[in-house]
């Protein structure tokens, strides 16, 4: 008697794409921070004030925020592709297009529309990199494509932007030339991103095909979905408070040249990228909910110390980078393999936009908000504080996560988390 057997599992198409789609993510990280290392450039030519940068970095994360949350939800419907490639071709081009921007109106209709298109990238690609990747390696996997964003974002766009500025005329051709890679990278994702459960040339399955459609209310009555919205929030909390204010802390308050506080701030882009693929691919082994609770008591610890530090940059420098390692890993971890194991196959990249998305409009944008108000009422090194209270309540909160880590309850993540 014949007896099916079990489709293998596409390893080469698991590793194309998700290289692929960390490149991607790198790329949006690169074309979002862009503006910084550029802004004093800018200001001049444009008339712009730093209340103008905090503007135009404001309103691209609440789009981003806004549109992380329905896109998820448009591409569950309509494919990954038909989301990923225009999205990807979009704030390509719109990067490119701020070096035509003649004032802060333009800029802001510019960033407001590049965080459309980067908020629709985002759950969509998680989802399209965990749909890819066998469920041992889900999270090391999601986390490897979300680590390229500090990475490339916060690490390699200030060098890139300083080396280009001294052999190009003017800023204007920095941003130009940002539109080219990710114009590529769209074609790449062209030519190999398959949708869920369409099959390679050799018969071997991409990904799971779409399942089951829960209405909204259902999907937010998960468990694990509600509690990651609440780590997401808390990590968000210490991460863009500390990535805000710490580098004015370091020169109004502990008094740093400004290289010295260049070094140290160096630190957060650093620990980002290994803390993006280390804590999700620790999670692979040792449980969600366990890596959850450690980073987040890492975090605890790391930010204490570094408010207690003084003006010592190597010290300040280390502990920073574990602040940064902890705080961006439970990012990949709550926005990758939680969301995706708390939510039906039909719904992965609705979860990963709700989780994302109320993180980026709250932790990203509310936080540093009410973080600029204790700084100026009360001083800026109080602000640390406002991080640490956030990583604290995180504490709290992992300690309720549900179990999801297919080697730690095998094949049943979704009744698990449900």
């Amino acid at each position: 008697m014949n007896m099916a057997k079990p489709s293998a599992h596409d390893t080469s198409y698991e590793w194309k794409a998700v290289t692929i789609l960390a490149l991607g993510f790198g790329l949006m990280g690169l074309d979002r921070w862009l503006l910084a290392p550029m802004f004093p450039f800018m200001m001049k030519d444009l008339n712009l004030s730093y209340q103008d940068l905090g503007l135009l970095i404001g309103t691209l994360g609440l789009a981003w925020g806004v549109f992380s949350i329905t896109m998820g939800r448009v591409s569950d419907g309509i494919g990954r592709r038909k989301v990923l490639i225009p999205a990807a071709i979009a704030f390509s081009c719109l990067s490119g297009l701020s070096g035509v921007a003649t004032g802060l109106v333009s800029l802001l209709v510019i960033r407001t529309v590049m965080g459309i298109a980067e908020g629709s990238f985002c759950p969509t690609s998680v989802a399209a990199a965990g749909e890819a990747s066998h469920p041992k390696r889900r999270g090391l996997n999601q986390g490897l494509q979300q680590s390229a964003f500090p990475l490339f974002g916060l690490g390699l766009a200030p060098i890139i932007a300083t080396q280009l500025m001294g052999v190009l005329p003017s800023w204007h051709y920095v941003f130009f030339l940002s539109a080219v890679p990710g114009l590529i990278l769209a074609w790449l994702m062209y030519k190999v991103i398959r949708e869920p459960g369409a099959a390679a040339p050799s018969g071997l399955p991409a990904a799971p095909a779409r399942g089951e459609t829960l209405s909204w209310k259902e999907l937010l009555r998960r468990r694990n979905l509600l509690l990651g919205v609440g780590s997401m929030l808390c990590a968000m909390t210490g991460i863009f408070v500390v990535g805000a204010m710490v580098p004015n802390y370091l020169t109004d308050y502990l008094k740093l040249t400004p290289q010295q506080m260049g070094l140290v701030v160096s630190a957060i882009g650093i620990g980002g990228f290994f803390g993006e693929f280390g804590v999700p691919g620790i999670s692979d082994f040792i449980g969600r909910k366990a890596a959850a609770f450690l980073s987040f008591i890492g975090a605890a610890l790391a930010l204490y110390g570094f408010a207690r530090l003084g003006a010592s940059p190597w010290a300040l420098f280390g502990v920073l980078l574990l602040v940064s390692f902890f705080c961006f890993g439970l990012l990949a971890l709550m926005t990758g393999p939680v969301a995706t194991e708390a939510a039906p196959p039909g719904m992965v990249a609705s979860a990963i936009g709700i989780v994302s998305g109320l993180g980026e409009i709250f932790g990203g944008g509310v936080a540093p908000v009410v973080a600029g108000f204790i700084a100026q009422h009360h001083g800026i090194q109080y602000t640390l504080y406002l991080a640490l209270g956030g990583v604290a309540v995180g504490v709290v909160i992992s300690f309720f996560l549900k179990e999801t880590a297919p080697r730690k309850v095998g094949n049943r993540p979704q009744a698990q988390a449900s």
